[in-house]
């Protein structure tokens, strides 16, 4: 950290981020856990078509949140993205709360996934420590952090790649499963018909409150496309690249998870007791894994173990960049501490980095409390945070709008438009809200509450609200005006990337 200067001048971040690798680190951060493992248990608790109903919906509420930031993002690419967006078209006391809201939500993920790579490191060596592979995974990440945002950018690129090469030969293989081509499967959609009142084959099962479930599940899944949005600021050229990478990774992403819930539900019915008992370290009960097996290869729990943990580290790396940025950015706007904004020669922010690195470090401690309860906590806490980042951008793209109209401006002069616009945003804000407060109402039921649920599930909700009243209170700030809304874009937050003055505005 030796090459920070001192000087309050040197707070500029640096556009390093190519429109090849910011496409990747949308799809890297989206990626994870939830296709891996969860996709199965959405399976087995809702039924083939509940899951992809629920999966689909989710798409169309991130599709439409999506379209909001994009058009924000592209005409204003300014660092920190969303908090920067509720200071300047809602209210700073927002900003303020947004901010701090997700930097914690991905600061607590990077942790999160730390323990899911110790956990699914047990594999192999069912001896090893998860708070070692932790360890491990933490200096590696913090180095392709802290070199540079290229180095960053560059290990997602590639990280992403192995993602989505491993997701377009499972919905081959399983395609050619389906038509009967390999793995001996009888063609036909037998687990999608109800038959002779066989609710194995059911494509709808579990209720109202297993949909709300997989909501839940389907949201923490799609989690992470947001960052493109934060990304924009270090982004070269950002009003041709942002549309870009907001339009194509969004319609990849959907095709992923839709095309393996409906290839895992043709292939292996919701009852089967394999994917029973799928989750982060049962790599064995994986559906990508039962349906690769079933095709034929042997090696495929190994092979998608490995996968796995790359994309789990794919994650934490998309999670400590984006924490750090956020973290840069509420310094330099006065939310967090000024330090903060200190950024070293090669144009990171090193002290926001560490900072974030700090509360991942809080994964060292998975043996004390229990691998499986942490890690529990840590992806709770994480998702119902990131939902509530999902609702201000709603809410700050349709104070975005009426301000732009109201202060004169013409629709057809913005760089890139949401074409749904005011239903989009107006429908994400009531969605979102819905599934923050029903997504887990299974707490509830009778002879299954646990205090431990509870908190887990729901004691991030009130977080926000608290932080926007208390800061509202101290500072005694209001609504911004309409006529008030800053569309100027500042030139002192990024520096353009000494490798490519071309770009320079």
């Amino acid at each position: 950290m030796s090459n920070v200067t001192q000087d309050t001048g040197d707070t500029k971040l640096h556009r390093g981020i190519k429109s090849r690798q910011l496409s990747m680190i949308a799809i890297g951060g989206a990626i994870g856990t939830g296709l891996w493992f969860a996709s199965g248990g959405a399976i087995s608790s809702a039924g083939p078509g509940g899951a992809l109903f629920a999966f689909g919906l989710m798409g169309i509420i991130v599709f439409f949140m999506m379209s909001s930031l994009g058009e924000m993002a592209t005409q204003l690419p300014l660092v920190g993205s969303f908090e920067a967006y509720a200071n300047r078209f809602i209210d700073p006391a927002f900003g303020f709360a947004v901010g701090w809201n997700y930097w914690f939500s991905w600061a607590i993920t990077v942790a999160a996934e730390f323990v899911a790579a110790g956990l699914i490191v047990k594999f192999w060596l069912p001896d090893m420590p998860v708070t070692v592979v932790a360890m491990i995974s933490f200096a590696i990440l913090m180095v392709l952090n802290l070199i540079s945002t290229k180095s960053f950018a560059e290990a997602e690129y590639w990280f992403a790649g192995i993602k989505v090469v491993t997701v377009i030969i499972f919905l081959v293989v399983g395609f050619l499963m389906i038509v009967g081509i390999m793995g001996g499967h009888s063609v036909g959609f037998q687990n999608w018909t109800l038959d002779g009142g066989d609710a194995g084959k059911a494509p709808f099962v579990g209720g109202f409150a297993a949909m709300m479930s997989v909501f839940l599940i389907a949201g923490f899944s799609f989690q992470g496309t947001e960052i493109v949005g934060l990304a924009a600021a270090e982004t070269e050229d950002p009003a041709k690249n942002v549309p870009k990478a907001i339009k194509s990774v969004f319609w990849r992403i959907l095709l992923f998870y839709i095309g393996s819930i409906f290839v895992v539900g043709t292939l292996i019915p919701f009852t089967s007791p394999d994917i029973l008992g799928g989750g982060v370290g049962n790599v064995a009960a994986s559906p990508m894994t039962l349906v690769f097996k079933n095709a034929g290869f042997a090696a495929a729990a190994s092979v998608m173990n490995a996968v796995i943990l790359t994309s789990v580290l794919s994650c934490g790396n998309s999670g400590l960049y984006t924490a750090s940025r956020m973290l840069h950015a509420m310094a330099l706007r006065g939310n967090a501490p000024r330090f903060f904004s200190k950024v070293a020669k090669n144009g990171v922010p090193v002290y926001a980095v560490w900072a974030t690195g700090a509360i991942a470090a809080l994964s060292f401690f998975a043996s004390l409390v229990g691998e499986g309860k942490i890690y529990a906590i840590f992806y709770n806490a994480s998702g119902i945070s990131g939902f509530i980042i999902w609702l201000g951008i709603a809410i700050c793209h349709y104070r975005f709008r009426r301000a732009w109209v109201a202060q004169g401006n013409r629709i057809e002069d913005l760089k890139y438009k949401s074409n749904f616009y005011p239903f989009g945003p107006i429908f994400a804000m009531i969605t979102i809200t819905i599934v923050i407060f029903g997504a887990n109402i299974w707490v509830f039921q009778a002879g299954n509450f646990t205090w431990f649920d509870f908190i887990t599930n729901y004691i991030l909700i009130p977080v926000t609200p608290i932080l926007y009243l208390v800061y509202k209170y101290i500072k005694k700030t209001k609504i911004v005006p309409l006529m008030e809304c800053d569309f100027t874009m500042p030139r002192e937050t990024v520096q353009d990337d000494v490798d490519r003055p071309d770009l320079a505005k």
